[in-house]
């Protein structure tokens, strides 16, 4: 089945046709450590891993790189303003260089909690400023930047090419749209390559000069080449990245190299929050702890975000991650049902017409553009027929290898972190029905019932059966 992807620069769905057959190299921007990422920024991390996911699950060999910005990340389009790494750092007086380690350990453990796969590498940008270096040193020998001082800029009236992807026009940039004045430079849209502040705390000696440290845009133009060449098939990003910084990468790319950077680029919605942006004002800045404090998974968060398209707008509410939560739940509760039909039967090559239209259906969607909804729905269509009953064990074992070995390596583990750290062991579970069971047998009905309270309390699903009680966990 042919996967379509929408390409940014392309303002279109394309059919995706890899660089090197069998193979995939995608570069994502990663977060800026000077805070912890908030719920707002894993929609755009958890998109990366389904792409990732989904090119795995379709037989490609996938190289991923992410990067952790580490300095040069500036508060204004503008390329003007503090770092915000040093601004925090200052803020809380602290060595920014402990505040990326900080933030760079809850930013893995958070992925952790997500189920998000590691990337095959994730560099920091104060690794590879001599790369940096290298590459701007090219652009000024070709024309493409100029030196005023110990600063430098690129000349974006030498890239005819320039706001393609954002479709921003210079003429428009120059006329004032969401630019500031620098006296430095020769055209107001021009953007820093290198900056020069003796205040700086992060900063090298370069052939440049003393004190200076990378612009932002440049980092991950060096970071890619370095782990995917000067061509690769994708790079993504939240929707805000489009217009200053992967329009700035495009041109510094193409410009130094001579050809084209990127084969597809794509981009994720922003994430709302109770309809509106996320402000520390309104209190709704959520981190996964926040969403954990109210009784709620990172699972949960996840299934929430794979339920929307990645590029359509979603907004958060936690009545919304609650339908998720029930949803995911109905899921596990699903496959555990599967494993208890199948019981020992190890039976995969069944073809019986719901689960083969169940997974034409859910590739289907992923290939389209990655339609997410419409592969969870077909999957729950799946589930309404096997509720249905008449199924038998091996047709449960086929269906449960297409849930744990497809469903699951899409969406990743639907099940594998617990809410809460007090669930029931099986022994205990066995000795509980142990005890149900003699209580129906002594006739004491109302034993009985307070037993099975506790199992369903403990979502354990009870079932009598001709060949004897059955359960499972919900």
């Amino acid at each position: 089945m042919e996967l379509h992807l929408y390409d940014t620069r392309a303002r279109q769905k394309r059919k995706f046709l890899p660089l090197e057959e069998g193979k995939v190299g995608m570069y994502h921007c990663g977060p800026t450590v000077y805070q912890r990422p908030h719920i707002g920024n894993y929609r755009a991390f958890l998109f990366a891993d389904l792409l990732r996911r989904v090119f795995e699950v379709l037989g490609y060999e996938v190289k991923q790189i992410m990067n952790l910005t580490d300095v040069g990340h500036l508060l204004a389009d503008a390329e003007e303003g503090e770092d915000k790494l040093e601004a925090q750092a200052r803020k809380d007086n602290v060595d920014p260089w402990q505040i990326v380690e900080q933030v760079s350990e809850l930013f893995f453990a958070d992925l952790s909690a997500l189920g998000i796969q590691l990337a095959h590498a994730y560099p920091r940008a104060t690794e590879y400023i001599d790369e940096m270096v290298e590459m701007i040193e090219v652009l000024v020998e070709k024309g493409h930047a100029y030196k005023v001082g110990s600063n430098v800029y690129f000349d974006v009236h030498s890239f005819d090419k320039y706001g393609e992807l954002s479709g921003n026009n210079i003429a428009e940039l120059e006329a004032g749209a969401r630019l500031e004045i620098n006296d430095e430079k020769r055209h107001p849209a021009d953007f820093a390559l290198w900056k020069t502040d003796e205040k700086h705390l992060m900063k090298w000696d370069t052939v440049f000069g003393d004190n200076g440290f990378p612009g932002w845009h440049i980092e991950c133009s060096a970071m890619s080449r370095q782990f995917l060449g000067d061509h690769f098939d994708i790079h993504t990003g939240g929707e805000d990245n489009v217009f200053p910084h992967h329009e700035c990468e495009i041109a510094q790319s193409e410009c130094a190299h001579g050809g084209k950077f990127v084969n597809y680029w794509m981009h994720t919605k922003f994430l709302q929050v109770d309809g509106g942006k996320m402000s520390k004002s309104l209190a709704n800045v959520y981190s996964l702890d926040d969403l954990g404090d109210r009784g709620f998974c990172a699972l949960d968060f996840r299934f929430l975000m794979m339920r929307g398209h990645y590029r359509s707008s979603l907004n958060f509410t936690f009545k919304g991650l609650q339908g998720a939560a029930e949803a995911r739940k109905n899921l596990c509760s699903f496959i555990k049902r599967l494993q208890s039909v199948a019981g020992d039967t190890s039976s995969t090559a069944i073809e019986f017409d719901p689960l083969n239209t169940a997974r034409q259906d859910f590739i289907a969607a992923l290939c389209d553009d990655l339609n997410t909804s419409a592969a969870i729905a077909a999957v729950f269509t799946l589930r309404s027929e096997f509720m249905k009953g008449d199924f038998t064990a091996d047709q449960a074992a086929a269906t449960l290898d297409f849930m744990l070995n497809t469903v699951q390596k899409v969406f990743g583990d639907l099940d594998y972190i617990q809410c809460t750290d007090d669930e029931i062991s099986d022994s205990d579970v066995d000795d509980l029905i142990a005890q149900r069971t003699q209580a129906r047998a002594d006739k004491e009905w109302a034993k009985a019932d307070e037993v099975r309270d506790q199992l369903t309390a403990a979502g354990i699903v009870v079932e009598d059966t001709a060949d004897g009680i059955k359960w499972h966990r919900a």
